[in-house]
């Protein structure tokens, strides 16, 4: 029997996709991540934006097409948003945010299955992952509450995840995986007894010895002590996605997201002075309600000044239950197409510019792909590299020799 379980959207969702795979192994299933002609699917599934619900319920018609007799279990963020969607889809079992660590025992129960959003952190089975990288997942939902965003509704508020748990899981990893990404719904807002401490987490794993990647942070999180201690760890991979969302200190205002523009800026100035080269990324969101042609603008502005090495650019997506969905006006829809566009002209100057800045970079190497063994830098530059003698999991000292797709071509040193 083959199970297969699929994620939509976010890294945490993937991380604990991982983990339903392993309950599933031990199940004594045959398993997999690929969407593929299995006996059993898990979808798990993705709300953030209206296109995400649709491909999770595409997903169904999908796995149907590879086997119509799989049955199929839904669980995740669109499911907990609206459970409904999927009724009527010859889905076995609809699960929402919460109760995804049972999912597997309860596969001979049908129906809905919704459960309440827990104050605790839910644990899951260690996912014994033969990957290069590793997700280890260590906080749970967000109390920022975007005006435009529903996940906070959706996965609750922000509970952290127990410092001995995410060592143990570590320990657990196998010795394939060479680097191990910290995520979470929103890590900067990690807790021990109260207090900040993401960075006690970061020192803790820095003994390993695996390279260090951290998930989305929020700009709260950056102060001086905070990057002291940071550039002291031997493995830690200098990439910062940094959440931006607009460069309009005003349309960042009607998002209710706690700093203005300049204030963004210190702090990656600040970043920047123990992390000179560090690759900078961030998400922006064009078309927001309301954003007028002026605000637009001091975005396109901002990202030129920061410097992003690039961005991730969504058109702003009406979420039904969101402050914004009930206060504000949304967009004509050809308004945000073409702003996008505009950013994506400005996305790919940005890229280019970054990588002229380097010259030599260590990758490591986590796919194959036709002639090329691709891997990325420790500032998250995707480099590919033709060189026979090469092995999934190496890690190496490149140059770079030209640009190439999303990335560059290197050529070891």
């Amino acid at each position: 029997m083959k199970a297969v379980a699929f994620s939509l959207g976010c890294k945490v969702n993937k991380y604990e996709s991982d983990s339903i795979l392993e309950d599933l192994r031990k199940q004594g299933y045959e398993i997999s991540d690929k969407l593929e002609k299995a006996d059993v699917y898990v979808i798990n599934t993705c709300a953030v934006t209206n296109e995400a619900e649709k491909k999770s319920r595409q997903l169904i018609a999908r796995c149907k097409k590879f086997n119509p007799k799989a049955k199929i279990y839904v669980c995740g963020c669109a499911s907990q948003k609206n459970f409904k969607q999927f009724e009527d889809k010859g889905v076995q079992l609809i699960k929402g945010v919460a109760g995804k660590s049972r999912i597997v025992s309860q596969l001979k129960n049908s129906g809905n299955n919704i459960e309440g959003i827990s104050d605790k952190y839910e644990e899951m089975s260690f996912s014994h992952q033969s990957r290069t990288r590793a997700y280890i997942k260590i906080q749970d939902g967000c109390n920022n509450f975007c005006t435009y965003c529903i996940i906070p509704y959706l996965r609750g508020r922000s509970r952290s995840r127990d410092l001995n748990q995410i060592i143990d899981e570590v320990k657990s990893l196998d010795e394939n995986v060479k680097e191990v990404v910290v995520v979470g719904i929103n890590v900067s807002d990690y807790k021990i007894d109260g207090k900040k401490a993401l960075i006690e987490v970061l020192e803790k794993l820095d003994k390993f010895g695996k390279r260090i990647r951290l998930g989305s942070l929020e700009d709260c999180i950056i102060d001086e002590e905070f990057l002291i201690r940071l550039s002291k760890l031997k493995n830690f991979c200098p990439h910062f996605h940094m959440s931006l969302q607009s460069g309009s200190s005003s349309v960042l205002k009607r998002m209710n997201r706690h700093y203005s523009a300049e204030e963004f800026y210190k702090s990656i100035q600040l970043i920047r002075k123990y992390f000179k080269n560090a690759g900078i990324t961030t998400d922006v969101i064009v078309g927001f309600p309301d954003e007028s042609e002026e605000e637009f603008n001091e975005t396109v502005e901002f990202v030129k000044k920061v410097g992003f090495a690039s961005l991730h650019i969504f058109q702003y997506s009406h979420r039904s239950g969101t402050v914004a969905s009930k206060m504000m006006t949304d967009l004509n829809p050809e308004i945000k197409k073409k702003r996008a566009i505009i950013l994506e002209e400005v996305n790919k100057e940005l890229k280019h510019t970054f990588i002229a800045k380097n010259d030599t970079l260590n990758i490591l190497i986590e796919e194959k792909e036709g002639e090329y063994y691709i891997g990325h830098s420790k500032n998250f530059i995707k480099c590919y590299v033709n060189d026979k003698n090469l092995k999934i999991g190496d890690i190496l000292d490149v140059k770079i020799f030209k640009p190439y797709l999303d990335g560059v071509i290197a050529v070891k040193i």
